[in-house]
Order: structure tokens, then sequence, then C-alpha cells
């Protein structure tokens, strides 16, 4: 049984929250829910003064978050009722072109109805909210929450009322360099309410969490747990995969968890046949489905098993920005358009990079037959040596975990990109290796490295992060950053490890619809070389078993700056931000066909 913990931090200067911090409710969906997604009025506020005083100290009453109604019978200087919406989710930075650059305060107030029951309990959950969530029902604080890409929720029942309530946010998603990801990123830092906000009415004992799937040591076997939200002996609880005539009853023990194994035999699942089958978990006033695939994912020598058979993962790096409009993704819409372009280019794997995508993307990508490479935003140089700083990531980590380990289509669990080597970020990495392995040691680890490169070509992969991962995967941009895309033929690579290697990362970039020579940089025909030249170049790889170029589609930086080309996108994709294949596409989908073939 794994630990729990919870990524919800309460605020000491605030005093104790009313509402309850509490364990992720799994598979939220499955739930009796109230949806808060749609309109929310927002105020910006980028001298916090809705938060604090004239002398920088936090309000405790009469900030923003009590949302008192207009008056000119008191001093009130704020009015969410008159002031202007925003759809959520979503992010300001797309959806109000004042705040494209804006990095802040933003508070948000959404009123909706709740029919309160003596007999079940409000449980307000949020997707994700970027960066620094405070929350707020019926002007009482219930919580905060530091991470944005990761799920949290609250017990909110002692604050609801019958009939009208409200819902505050503050959303704070400045950057700080003990922050993760820190100040230094490629990527927007899209702030909002960026994923479902969802009102949960469930009973006062619940399904909490569970377990189910093909266990590791026995395909023939199909084992787990369901664990309850308090510690109740002796509950009736039942397993059920109606397809495979299972129904298992089984009871709690004295820890409030019931545990199970069954013999079957199922159709396991594959890219080439995604098998989901329907499971029921069954408590008396409760009953929770899911779609879960069954699986097997390990590594012998320098080979990447699936199901028992060789595989070699044909990859696309994806960042989580919306087809067309840009701005965050967030839609089951969003991530079929995304998948079905990882599809068309030949894929059976998809790196979800730098941080964990919303639910949608990872349960799309396991319907469409995609492999998951899932990702903490441990990115860069970030601070080795703050316990804060630790903290932050394996929460984010174990709440990645926590979500979707029952998603077979996840088979990657990576904990970090491109940082680099030291004894304090090898002490930092290494630590979370190992927790990640606490919290599920049925996937593999890995982590994008970075290459030691020597003048004469000959390209080293040297990390001591590698008897801590089952993968060694690394980025490299031969003919972008190094060289040029002629360098590629007098490359070579020492990967001195008995183990799989995946190319995480490759590419350059170009604007869709530039032209020129292949020679000329920007343009989609040197993207094409590029990728010629790299593709010819990986087949003299030793191991290698997978890649997954950088990346499916152009999306927003900071960072890129060049007028006319660039314009705040990186240019890397495969795909315009206009959804237009450019050139190198071709090139990648053709190579694909051909691995396809190889490992049929």
């Amino acid at each position: 049984m794994r630990k729990i913990i919870t990524l919800c931090f309460v605020f000491s200067f605030l005093g104790k929250a009313i509402a309850q911090e509490i364990p992720l409710v799994a598979n939220i969906s499955a739930r009796d829910n109230i949806t808060l997604n749609g309109k929310w009025s927002y105020i910006v506020d980028p001298l916090e003064n809705g938060y604090y005083d004239y002398r920088l100290q936090p309000f405790k009453t009469n900030g923003f978050f009590e949302n008192k109604p207009f008056s000119t019978d008191y001093l009130v200087e704020y009015n969410f009722a008159t002031s202007a919406t925003m759809d959520i989710p979503s992010d300001w930075n797309t959806k109000d072109e004042k705040l494209f650059f804006y990095e802040g305060t933003v508070w948000f107030e959404k009123d909706f109805d709740y029919k309160k029951t003596s007999d079940s309990k409000g449980i307000l959950y949020f997707g994700a909210v970027n960066y620094d969530a405070k929350v707020y029902v019926n002007g009482k604080f219930v919580g905060g929450h530091v991470g944005g890409y990761t799920p949290f929720n609250f017990d909110v029942t002692d604050v609801l009322k019958d009939g009208k309530n409200f819902v505050v946010v503050k959303v704070d998603n400045k950057r700080h360099k003990d922050n993760v990801p820190t100040v230094n990123m490629d990527w927007w830092n899209y702030g909002g309410i960026t994923r479902d906000v969802v009102l949960a009415k469930v009973p006062k004992v619940y399904v909490e969490d569970y377990l189910v799937q093909l266990d590791k040591k026995d395909s023939k076997k199909i084992s787990g747990w369901i664990k309850l939200n308090s510690v109740v002996a002796n509950q009736s609880l039942s397993v059920k995969i109606p397809e495979l005539k299972i129904k298992k009853d089984i009871v709690t023990d004295a820890n409030g968890i019931a545990y199970f194994e069954v013999k079957t035999n199922p159709v396991l699942w594959t890219p080439e046949s995604p098998k989901l089958y329907d499971v029921v978990i069954d408590k008396s006033g409760e009953n929770i489905t899911d779609k879960i695939g069954f699986r097997t994912i390990e590594t012998k020598g320098k080979e990447i098993l699936l199901n028992g058979k060789k595989t070699f993962l044909r990859g696309i790096s994806i960042h989580e920005e919306a087809p067309f409009r840009q701005g965050r993704a967030w839609s089951k819409e969003d991530a079929t358009t995304l998948l079905t372009w990882a599809k068309e280019l030949g894929c059976n794997y998809v790196r979800l990079a730098h941080y964990p995508h919303n639910e949608n993307m990872v349960r799309e990508a396991e319907k469409m037959g995609l492999m998951v490479w899932s990702e903490v935003p441990v990115y860069w140089t970030i601070s080795w040596t703050n316990p804060d700083t630790y903290a932050n990531a394996e929460h984010q980590l174990h709440d990645m975990i926590y979500r979707d380990k029952n998603r077979c289509g996840v088979v990657i669990w990576s904990i970090a990109n491109e940082t680099p080597h030291g004894d304090d970020r090898d002490v930092f990495l290494s630590k979370l290796a190992k927790y990640a392995r606490t919290q599920d040691n049925s996937r593999l680890i890995s982590m994008a490295m970075e290459v030691t490169k020597s003048e004469n070509d000959v390209n080293t992969l040297h990390d001591n992060m590698n008897e801590y991962v089952d993968i060694v995967s690394f980025n490299q941009y031969v003919g972008w950053y190094r060289g040029t895309n002629e360098s590629c033929k007098t490359m070579k690579w020492v990967i001195p490890y008995n183990k799989p290697v995946i190319v995480s990362e490759f590419g350059g970039e170009a604007l869709q619809g530039r032209h020129g020579d292949k020679t000329e940089r920007w343009t989609e025909e040197y993207q094409e070389e590029l990728y010629k030249q790299n593709t010819e170049m990986f087949n003299h790889i030793e191991g290698l078993s997978g890649i997954s170029p950088w990346i499916l589609v152009d999306f927003r930086s900071p960072r890129r700056q060049l007028p006319d080309i660039q314009d705040f996108f990186n240019r890397k994709g495969l795909i315009s931000s206009g959804g237009i294949k450019k050139k190198a596409f071709y090139v990648m989908k053709n190579w694909y066909d051909k691995k396809a073939e190889e490992y049929k």
C-alpha cells in the first residue's frame, strides 16, 4: 500500500483552514458531480490589494475573498458582480489580451447552488490551477495548493450552505527561484484555473482510492485494493469486471482497506489493440465505473518489452497547448486533436512534457493505443539543496502517480529534464527516483539526460543517475544547437550502460511556409534535412529503443523572440500552430512506418 500524502498547504497566518484537507478523490469524473466550469468573474490584482493591507499583512477580514456586495454605506473597492467574466477552464493570457505577458495575482469568483443532505459530503476538486492557489468558500479559507499541473481537493461540507454559495480563488503565477519549475523555462507560464472544477457529492464514508492492475509477477492474475476515506473495518465492497465474468466480494481491514486478487486471462492492451475493460467498484450507496486495461512493461538488457515482446517506442513530444487557438489545452476535444496528429505520424507513444498533462489527455492516449511518458517539471536548474523545493517536486510526483496509477497506457514516469550534473542534483534526483518506486513499482523510471560531447564527435552519455533509471534517455540537437545537418554523418554515440536507450528530444525550428535551400535555417527544407540526417544517424545507436522528437506542434514561449519567424513561438513543431503539417512530418512518418514493419 502506498504512503498517502496530500499536496494541500494551509497558510499559518490565516489560521487553521475551516475545511478539511483530504487525499485526492480517485476518478473524480465518475462521482456525483456539479460542474463549476463556465463563466467566472475575475479581478486583476497586481499589487495583491485584495490579500494584503498596506503594511503587507494578510487580511483576516475585508479581503476580496469575502466577496462583499458593493454598497455606498461602507467602503469597498472591488465588485465581482460587475467585473469581467472569463470561461473556466482557461488561461488569462489568451482570454484577455491585456494579460498576455502578465504574471501575478488574479482573483476568480463563481456563484453556485447546492442542496445539502445529512448523509453526504461536498468535495471541491480542481484539476489544476497555475501556480499558487488559495481557495475560499462563502468567505472562509478552505486551503491552498502550490504547483500548476496536478489536481487537489478539499472537503468543504462544513462551509457549504443549503442554497446560494460562492467560491473565490486567488491565483498567483509569479515565478520564483525555489519553485518547481523554477524561473527559467521554455514554455508559456499560462496563469489561471486551467482544468476542470467540480463539486462532488459523496457519501460520508466513500471510496477514496483504488488500484486494479495486472499482477506484476503473474499475467494470469488481476490484483489490487480499495481504500475508504475513513478507517472503517468490515465494510463490504465488490470489484466487478463483467466481460471477464469477475465479481469479487471483499471486506475492509482495520485500516479501511480491502485487498483482492483473482485468476483470469484478460486480453492484453497493446497499441495495435488497446483493449480496455469496464471495471465497477461497488459499495453500499456508491457505484464507481472505470475503463482499465491490462499489460506488462519491463526491460531486459537493452530491450523494452511490452507484454513480453520487444517493442520500439515510436514517439513524439507534446506540450499541453491547445491546437489552433493556443493557450492551455484541457478538454477531451483538445486531446483528441493532438493525439490524432500523433497517430497520423505513426506513433505508438507520446512524451507528455514537461509536467503532468490533464487527465483527458492521458485517458484519450490510452484509448487510442498510445503509450505515455509522464513527467514532473524538475526542469533545467532548480534549487537542488532547498528542502522545500524537493518537497514540492515529490508532492507533484506523488500526485501524478496517484491520479494515473490505473492508466495502463502510462509506461514511464520521468523525474527530470536536462538537469546539470553535480552532487547536489544527484542527491535530489536519486531520492526522487527511489520515492517514485515506493509509489509504483510496476512502471519504468526515466529522465531526459544530456550527453557529454567531445571534439572528435564521440558523444558519451555519462550520468550518475544511470543506476536509478530503467531507461537511459537523452536529448540532443545535432544540426540545430550543435553543428550542421551534415555533422550527423560523423557523430558517434557511446552509451556505456546495459539498458534501453531513448532519444527523448531532437529537432530544429522551421516557420511553416518559409522555403529555401536545405542549408538555410528556419526553412521547412532545413528542418526536413535535419530529420533525414538525424534519423539516419539513429540507425547506428546501439540499444536504441525509442525516440520522441521535439515537438508535435509549435508552441508559445517567451524565450523565442525572433521577429517575423518566432514571434514568441518555439517553431520546432512538425505541425504549425495553425495545424498545417511541415515537410519534416513526412520524413518522420516514413521512418516510423519502416520501424513498425521491423517490429511487427
